[in-house]
């Protein structure tokens, strides 16, 4: 049945919501327990996960697309990035995207200088030029590639590695398409939150993050479970990295809503009988 009809006319089936192209990373790093995770709170008054922990991320703009061509990221090409998304072309743009979003919402910055050093914010003016520049990113005054050029920078993007791809659910009115990364937390830098979009910045275990959020006291969504419970299987960054870079085949995980709200992931069972129509 393609439609319904209202006072006798008939009204067409309402489109499913396309997907956003987005891009999130997990930032970690070592500590004396094993590793912990860098969790950001969303403002409670978000229009999207409101009061959620969440990592570091957003939608793709049209800046992020520019790096294919700016040589602003020189370690990593266009095609290199797009052929390990399994795209025809502009997969580069998603390693920007979680670059520039992990810098607007935390303040950790991955790109390097002149002398190939990843940047560091310990010099209190340094670190008062870059709040600045990250108060015009959010703003909306500013452009991530001018950011660069201005202080003579490098992409870091070699720094994340891929490991997940997750769509969301049919149905709900705003969906995205997202590709996860994870970066080790760059030296010589200290995430804050940008009290906009994030409230609170805090570092985790993968564990403790889990039982709090079983207790209900640590909010969070599917994706953000799953990749925490992937992560605490490992006690250091370095073998958490050869662990996901190990990892070949990034399965796409779109999960599907039963009637009872409860989300369904690709091989539990149930996600077959709930049929393929309208997963697009």
């Amino acid at each position: 049945m393609n439609g319904e009809r209202v006072n006798g006319e008939k009204r067409s089936a309402q489109k499913a919501a396309v997907p956003m192209p987005s891009a999130t990373v997990t930032i970690v790093r070592d500590a004396l327990r094993g590793i912990e995770v860098l969790m950001m709170k969303r403002n409670l008054k978000s229009g999207f996960v409101p009061g959620m922990y969440v990592f570091p991320g957003g939608g793709l703009d049209d800046t992020d697309l520019l790096f294919k061509n700016n040589n602003l990221c020189l370690c990593l090409d266009d095609a290199s990035a797009s052929g390990t998304l399994g795209l025809a072309c502009d997969g580069l743009a998603y390693w920007v995207a979680a670059i520039r979003e992990a810098f607007e919402e935390s303040g950790l910055l991955l790109a390097r200088n002149e002398t190939g050093t990843l940047v560091s914010l310990t010099d209190p003016q340094i670190a008062q030029r870059f709040t600045e520049h990250r108060r015009q990113l959010n703003a909306g005054t500013a452009a991530f590639p001018a950011l660069l050029q201005t202080e003579n920078l490098q992409l870091a993007a070699d720094q994340l590695t891929y490991f997940a791809h997750w769509i969301t659910p049919v149905g709900l009115p705003r969906r995205y398409d997202t590709r996860f990364f994870m970066a080790e937390a760059p030296a010589g830098q200290e995430p804050f939150q940008d009290e906009q979009e994030t409230i609170a910045a805090v570092w985790v275990s993968p564990g403790e993050a889990l039982s709090l959020h079983q207790r209900g006291e640590f909010e969070m969504r599917t994706p953000t479970v799953r990749t925490l419970e992937n992560f605490a299987d490992y006690d250091t960054v370095a073998n958490l990295r050869r662990g996901l870079a190990a990892k070949r085949d990034v399965r796409v995980m779109l999960p599907r809503i039963g009637s009872d709200g409860r989300r369904v992931l690709p091989g539990e069972p149930g996600y077959e009988e709930m049929g393929t129509a309208t997963d697009a």
